[in-house]
C-alpha cells in the first residue's frame, strides 16, 4: 500500500470521526449544543442543518470516490465554525479550554490535505460540470 493511500485514510478517518462524534450533541438537543447555536441565533434549524451536513460530509470522506467532495464540504463547514468561534462564540466555549475550536482546526487541516491528495478527483468533477 502506498504511503499516500495510508495518509489519506488516516486523514479521512480523523476528520470523519470528529465530525460524526459531534452528531449526538446536535441531534439530541444537548444543552451545550443548543446554547451554542442560540448564541449564533440559528437554533434549532442551524443545529440540525449543520448536523445533517456534517453527517453527509463524514460519509463522503470515508468513500474514496467522494473524498474530494467531502473535503470541500468539510472545508466550508470548519471555516464557518472557526469564524463563528473567532467572532461570536469565543475560542473557549463553556470552559472547554478551546477544545471545540481546536477540533475544528484539526478537521479543517485534514480536509485541506485531503483536497490536495484528491485534487485530480476535483479537477475531473470540475471538467465534467464545465462540459455541460
Amino acid at each position: 500500500m502506498k504511503v499516500t493511500t495510508i495518509i489519506s485514510w488516516l486523514l479521512r478517518i480523523i476528520a470523519a470521526v470528529i465530525l460524526l462524534q459531534t452528531l449526538y450533541f446536535k441531534f439530541t438537543g444537548h444543552p451545550e449544543s443548543v446554547e451554542l447555536f442560540t448564541k449564533l441565533g440559528v437554533e434549532p434549524w442551524g443545529r440540525i442543518g449543520t448536523g445533517i451536513i456534517e453527517l453527509i460530509t463524514g460519509i463522503l470522506l470515508l468513500i474514496p470516490a467522494t473524498a474530494f467532495i467531502g473535503s470541500f464540504l468539510g472545508i466550508g463547514l470548519m471555516s464557518g465554525a472557526i469564524l463563528s468561534h473567532m467572532t461570536i462564540i469565543g475560542i473557549e466555549s463553556k470552559g472547554d479550554g478551546g477544545k471545540l475550536f481546536i477540533l475544528a482546526i484539526i478537521v479543517l487541516i485534514c480536509c485541506l490535505l485531503i483536497a490536495m491528495i484528491f485534487r485530480r478527483q476535483g479537477r475531473a468533477l470540475l471538467n465534467r460540470f464545465m462540459k455541460k
